[in-house]
């Protein structure tokens, strides 16, 4: 029972045609076909498009300067706050 017979594959097909109808299943493949031409046709075109120009690398972290400490003595952390170098 666990697999499934031509009998099964037979039924299902008929319950499918049944409650989509010949015309709507056709139109519901055309459109897979459709869809799967643009993709195709979209795939080939990034193949054919012209390699990027290079690009600068990231600037590292090391090389950003320092952030500087808030002005506002309000905003500070508290000194119990801090980390313990």
């Amino acid at each position: 029972m666990g697999s499934m017979s031509i009998w099964h594959w037979l039924v299902v097909g008929v319950l499918v045609l049944l409650l989509f109808g010949k015309g709507r299943f056709s139109d519901m493949m055309g459109d897979v076909a459709k869809g799967l031409k643009s993709f195709k046709k979209g795939m080939t075109e990034e193949d054919e498009a012209a390699p990027p120009a290079p690009q600068q690398p990231a600037a590292r972290l090391q090389q950003q300067p320092p952030v500087e400490p808030n002005p506002d003595a309000r905003l500070q952390p508290m000194p119990e706050d801090r980390p313990k170098s």
